[in-house]
């Protein structure tokens, strides 16, 4: 498991003086012998790595690899990849710096590190007895602007102050499968809360919005909806369909997050629906509605994206021992973030729960009365509020 390795041996790119040459042709990615053997590169794909005869494959830099269409592309392109070996009895080689403790590489370690095995051999060790031209002035300097990062960039140890956010069964027990991936709206009494992760349609992000409800102390997300950035879109355009739904489930009101907040709040202003600001970071968001995944308390769609961004999401502990959330390096949390932003902003809103207020009443049937009509007055209250344009 060495990082940063040596370069490729030299005789793939020189045949020796006494022998024929063997290179039959090349292209950008794939060099063909003579004897009917391709070189190739290619990308980690579960999909295109099946149907082909493999003599040898090698993994490169596994420890990072991601994909939008798969929370773990690593181990679903390992399994694809061995019946493709098994006619040729061919060997696999996965060479990476080693990352967080998840995945085919820490797996590997995990079970055959240290072990007597015929079928697995696992190798690690730092830079710098795998490339001995490393030098040592640069990793020096490293070290000392990030020792915790120069223990997996130099010394090929497992990161210890990366974790995953939320365990796979923590998410799979929030999943309804069978349900529709759209909830339609209900009627009054039901309360519904929207946040939105805009984006300025010309990057790589999404512009995602999340509309959620409260059933007792459940927490069920009705809708995840992304416009993606394959295509340049309007970011005008796309707040003008998504007020058009929020005004489908009777919201007056939706919150975002920091980005961009001076034309979101005025793409939101012009639809008649105010857009608040989102009084804590990202991070902070994702943190606060832990709880609620622990516990039980959240429903989700089986949506594809959403359940990727969420297995991938990152738990870092800082120096000071500050915890901090956020997407891999080159990774996307958009569905997520809208998604944890909702579950916040409904877990936290005004501190109580109307659905359960005027559903649950008290025992005393008068006092049950005076609740309801109390909670209806608080209620139209904020409704007044809202069309004022008050950002509540």
């Amino acid at each position: 498991m060495p990082s940063h390795p040596a370069s490729a041996p030299a005789f793939l790119a020189r045949a020796p003086p006494d022998r024929p040459r063997q290179l039959a042709g090349q292209t950008a990615h794939e060099i063909t012998l003579r004897n009917g053997i391709v070189i190739a590169v290619h990308s980690n794909s579960f999909r295109t790595i099946r149907g082909r005869t493999l003599i040898a494959c090698i993994f490169d830099e596994v420890s990072f690899w991601r994909d939008e269409s798969s929370a773990m592309p690593d181990t679903e392109t390992y399994r694809a990849v061995l019946p493709s070996l098994a006619t040729t009895d061919g060997m696999l080689i996965g060479i990476s710096t080693p990352y967080r403790k998840l995945g085919l590489l820490h797996q590997k370690h995990r079970d055959g590190f240290g072990q007597s095995n015929d079928e697995v051999l696992v190798v690690q060790g730092p830079s710098k007895v795998f490339n001995p031209s490393l030098s040592d002035r640069t990793i020096a300097a490293q070290r000392q602007a990030d020792p915790t990062a120069a223990n997996s960039e130099w010394d090929a140890e497992f990161r210890a102050d990366i974790s995953t956010y939320l365990d796979d069964e923590l998410i799979d027990a929030a999943v309804e499968h069978g349900r529709p991936l759209e909830l339609p709206p209900r009627p009054f009494p039901a309360f519904y809360r929207a946040f939105v992760d805009a984006s300025g349609g010309t990057g790589r992000d999404s512009y995602t919005v999340a509309i959620a409800h409260r059933e007792g102390e459940r927490y069920v997300i009705d809708l995840v909806r992304g416009t993606r950035p394959g295509q340049k879109f309007d970011p005008q355009e796309v707040t003008k369909q998504y007020a058009d739904l929020l005004k489908e489930y009777h919201i007056g009101s939706v919150t975002g997050d920091n980005y961009a907040a001076q034309w979101v709040q005025g793409a939101w202003r012009a639809t008649n629906i105010s857009y608040v600001q989102s009084d804590i970071s990202k991070s902070r968001i994702y943190l606060e509605v832990m709880p609620l995944f622990a516990r039980g308390l959240v429903r989700l769609p089986d949506h594809g994206r959403l359940l990727n961004e969420l297995r991938l999401l990152e738990r870092q502990t800082h120096r000071g021992g500050k915890d901090s959330v956020d997407h891999p390096r080159g990774g996307h949390d958009d569905f997520a973030n809208a998604t944890c932003g909702v579950l916040r902003t409904l877990s936290n809103y005004l501190g109580f729960s109307l659905e359960a207020m005027l559903a649950d009443g008290e025992d005393d049937e008068k006092a049950r009365q005076q609740a309801n009509a109390d909670s209806w007055q608080r209620f139209r209250y904020i409704q007044h509020l809202r069309s004022c344009g008050v950002p509540i």
